[in-house]
């Protein structure tokens, strides 16, 4: 038996239509196998609190070991996963292609997947898991929902009903769709891209919160001669895999792929703004729709932001020659979520072709988890597990220097705990705000709030 081993990590298809993925009784036989290499293990002790809380549980118990340990008190392990896949793509020595074959985060999706089926998870989660409808919403009275987000009154009032913690950042909304916005910027021809076709997924975030993101890389692209228009399909369905709604997230699947089959056919390159949701492209949907043809095409055709840059530039794609020189130090997030798709640092590999720029990389857990984070039952532990972060964030903001993240969740999370600390910082940008000051891009993008 080997310990550990050099194979790339592989994850088996999530048998969710199966009626075995439903058996209580053996998921509870699977949770005590996996569990006990855990707790025999305990290397991943400080990556989340799933697993300090399982330590506790098997350490408090009658014998200190798991056969003392209910099966009714592994729950708070369940909810204590971020689902951020660090344990498997980082930390875990016994993932698969390993005998043990441990997928600790698609086990506990499992447990969830169960716990929604039996009608579980309450009404008022499953409703915030509805992000294209209720981003709809709140961008068609964006003015009254941005004040409601910073009136103490109303706050408490979502407190009570939704359960999202009053003190948590939230997004604001803008007033109109990112997809909606003219394209109207010059095209520099470019005959090493002449062939090249770019669509952008605008993804929930980009599409109805913040635009600026999207916006610059239609920019950048233009210059490098790339017309790249932005669409949103769908939302990608991470806060309902969140949520153990495995039927919801194949349906956005479906969908989101059936919309890009077509330009994929025609040799388009997918570029999503948000990590989460092409982590969900590339990874989650292929494992729950194998056998689904525009889905395995559309994990193959989709890139992070950074990603495709680095690509560009691989394929003698990227005018380099445009790039001035920036004389800062930059402080680079790498959230799990791109860290999770196990391309590298692509964020920190893109804006090393601007000269002179002297990077930090904070390869660490900002502790957002998406929807919960904001929770008022996890926030508190939340903001724990993001401290190591924001102590180097502080750090870089007592020497006046810049902070990027690529996840725009975890950048607002980010800020709130530099704040809570007596820091004051503005808003932590996307990396490609930098690479666009470097090809002579002015920020003035202003969102209609």
């Amino acid at each position: 038996m080997a310990e550990g081993g050099l194979k790339a990590p592989i994850r088996h298809v999530i048998a969710w239509q199966e009626p075995d993925f439903y058996d209580e009784e053996k998921l509870d036989q699977e949770m005590r196998r996996v569990f006990d290499v855990c707790h025999s293990c305990r290397r991943c002790f400080n990556l989340c609190d799933s697993f300090p809380t399982l330590f506790d549980l098997i350490d408090a118990s009658d014998s200190g070991e798991l056969d003392t340990v209910a099966s009714q008190d592994f729950k708070p392990v369940v909810d204590a996963c971020t689902l951020c896949d660090m344990c498997f793509m980082v930390s875990c020595p016994y993932v698969p292609p390993h005998e043990f074959d441990i997928d600790f985060p698609h086990l506990m999706l499992r447990y969830r997947a169960i716990e929604y089926k039996k009608n579980k998870v309450p009404f008022s989660k499953q409703q915030l898991a509805k992000t294209d409808r209720n981003a709809k919403i709140a961008t068609k009275m964006s003015s009254i929902v941005n004040w409601g987000l910073k009136n103490a009154v109303m706050r408490k009032g979502a407190e009570k009903l939704l359960n999202i913690d009053q003190r948590a950042a939230l997004p604001v909304y803008a007033a109109s769709y990112l997809e909606n916005r003219p394209f109207d910027h010059e095209i520099v021809p470019c005959p090493e891209t002449a062939e090249e076709k770019v669509l952008i997924y605008a993804t929930c975030y980009g599409n109805y919160n913040d635009h600026q993101t999207g916006i610059l890389l239609q920019k950048i692209l233009a210059l490098n001669g790339i017309k790249a228009d932005i669409v949103h399909p769908g939302c990608c369905a991470m806060p309902e895999l969140e949520d153990g709604n495995l039927q919801g997230v194949a349906h956005q699947a479906e969908k989101v792929a059936h919309f890009f089959a077509p330009f994929i056919a025609q040799n388009y390159r997918i570029i999503g703004l948000v990590p989460s949701c092409v982590l969900m492209a590339k990874f989650e949907w292929p494992l729950l729709l194998p056998h689904v043809k525009n889905i395995q095409l559309l994990s193959t055709s989709i890139f992070d932001v950074s990603e495709f840059f680095v690509k560009l530039h691989k394929e003698k794609k990227l005018n380099k020659t445009l790039l001035q020189p920036i004389e800062k130090e930059i402080h680079v997030h790498l959230p799990c979520h791109a860290r999770a798709q196990n391309i590298g640092a692509k964020a920190a590999e893109m804006l090393r072709f601007i000269p002179k720029i002297k990077m930090h990389l904070i390869a660490r857990c900002s502790g957002h988890g998406g929807v919960w984070g904001v929770m008022k039952d996890h926030h508190d532990t939340a903001l724990k597990m993001g401290k190591p972060v924001v102590k180097q964030a502080i750090k870089a903001v007592e020497k006046n220097h810049m902070i990027v993240s690529e996840c725009p969740l975890a950048a607002t999370h980010i800020q709130e705990g530099i704040h809570l600390e007596g820091q004051k910082i503005e808003k932590i940008n996307h990396p490609l705000m930098i690479l666009a000051e470097a090809f002579g891009i002015k920020d003035n993008i202003k969102e209609p709030i």
